[in-house]
């Protein structure tokens, strides 16, 4: 399969089956276009008019070389994993810990219901905590590395519990073969210095919530009771906890809606605050809110990602460069195979925890009781859940079988694709789309970092 597009003045193709990909000439690129499907005799002919032929028979020559060497026209060399995926042992290599269902925010676009998932406000305990380290270590199989998300709504509301939580796990350091990577996802409302040296010693990676410009963010993350400005109160400590961190090894995310679709100054006024590391993304919603990504919106959308992508080399170049999430892609080394079939492993490898202790197939079905899995202390109950979760892949997802992203997002999010088409193997079009467009914007970047920028 081979991808062909034209991105900041670049001709990029790529060789979705061999991952290769290739920055080349007007020539070239036509003549790629034809290879499988006429004759050197006639391509050749056709270009004469523009080319001169001594330089069609080298490029074409050129593209018969690459395709010798399997980087392009390859053929598909991941479908052969399948055979090995369902008697491989089911392991778990990471939780996501709601460790409060309340939240201080009152967001609008929250899939969680403002922190609450459709129950109760509640708070995990420290026993249900080190219950859900236990099920970790016990279901991790040979796996040294575990991961632990601190989630909520919003866990900086129950502190106690993140700390004795990860204290348990470092002491099962000590006596197992696991070593633990601890996450933090918050607000910011309720950070202080104490807070600071903490998160700096225990979490390898802090999530911080902001959503761009200050109108913007106020706009869709209100203070509950409407008392003051999140913005205010949370931009002076997330670029103090950033530059704490020496800029690395944490991001500020955000969510961009129908209501700001030109959500690249968003992007921009955050790296003109000094970050370097911003993921904004799409916001995903029932389409009858007015807020949700419309069909219609897609073309505004791509504009906005062209021009970041633009506006990301330039910067680069001048010595003001920033870290994209959504632009981030590793061309040479990438993923292993299982993580390009199956991205996440939600259901199988990943799973959310709740302040009860039920288990879910991950954050975004917490709430919907027909996804239950099981819970910490008895452990994954529905099997049959976890095995449709267990064979979900690229190759079981109709949508994703002529698309020329499908490696690099893995199928996409099997929540989005339930929420939009009720199966998991289903697809959330729009969100396909965007996807799309970022691989695209995202390989322009690799080829002005290897042949220059324009």
């Amino acid at each position: 399969m081979i991808h062909q597009f034209k991105n900041n003045g670049y001709n990029i193709v790529m060789d979705v089956n061999s991952g290769a990909i290739h920055v080349v000439d007007d020539l070239v690129n036509e003549i790629i276009s034809r290879y499988e499907t006429d004759t050197e005799e006639n391509i050749t002919d056709s270009l004469l008019k523009d080319y001169d032929k001594e330089d069609i028979k080298e490029a074409y020559g050129e593209v018969t070389h690459l395709k010798d060497q399997g980087k392009l026209f390859a053929k598909d060399i991941y479908m052969p994993y399948l055979k090995s995926f369902d008697s491989r042992p089911i392991v778990v290599k990471a939780l996501c810990m709601h460790i409060a269902h309340d939240c201080n925010l009152a967001c609008r676009y929250c899939f969680a219901g403002k922190g609450e998932y459709r129950g109760e406000r509640e708070m995990m305990s420290p026993e249900t905590g080190k219950k859900a380290i236990d099920f970790l270590v016990a279901n991790s199989g040979n796996r040294k590395h575990l991961e632990v998300d601190f989630f909520g709504g919003e866990p900086t509301m129950n502190m106690d519990t993140v700390k004795q939580v990860v204290e348990y796990a470092r002491q099962l350091e000590k006596t197992t073969d696991k070593v633990f990577r601890f996450t933090l996802t918050t607000n910011g409302l309720l950070l202080s210095e104490d807070m600071f040296d903490y998160i700096n010693k225990e979490m390898s990676n802090v999530v911080l919530s902001i959503d761009g410009r200050k109108e913007v963010n106020d706009r869709m993350r209100p203070v509950r009771g409407g008392k003051g400005s999140s913005y205010d109160i949370i931009l002076p400590k997330f670029k103090k906890l950033a530059e704490s961190r020496g800029q690395d090894n944490y991001y500020v995310r955000g969510t961009f809606t129908h209501e700001n679709l030109d959500f690249s100054k968003d992007v921009l006024h955050l790296a003109d605050e000094g970050f370097k590391q911003i993921s904004v993304e799409p916001v995903v919603a029932d389409p009858s809110e007015g807020y949700a990504i419309k069909k219609e919106d897609l073309a505004k959308i791509f504009e906005e990602y062209d021009a970041l992508a633009k506006e990301i080399v330039k910067r680069k170049k001048e010595g003001r460069g920033f870290n994209f999430f959504h632009f981030m892609i590793d061309i040479d080394g990438g993923p292993c195979v299982a993580k390009r079939l199956q991205g996440c492993g939600s259901g199988c490898e990943y799973l959310s925890v709740t302040p009860n202790g039920d288990l879910y197939p991950c954050h975004q079905f917490v709430g919907n009781t027909d996804m239950k899995m099981g819970d910490v202390e008895t452990g994954v109950t529905n099997t049959a859940l976890r095995s449709e979760f267990r064979k979900s892949n690229v190759y079981s997802k109709p949508a994703c079988q002529e698309c020329f992203a499908k490696f690099y997002c893995s199928g996409g999010c099997a929540a989005n694709a339930f929420n939009h088409s009720g199966d998991i193997n289903g697809s959330y079009e729009t969100g396909c789309e965007m996807q799309r467009k970022r691989v695209e914007c995202a390989l322009m970047l690799k080829a002005a970092e290897s042949v220059g920028d324009r």
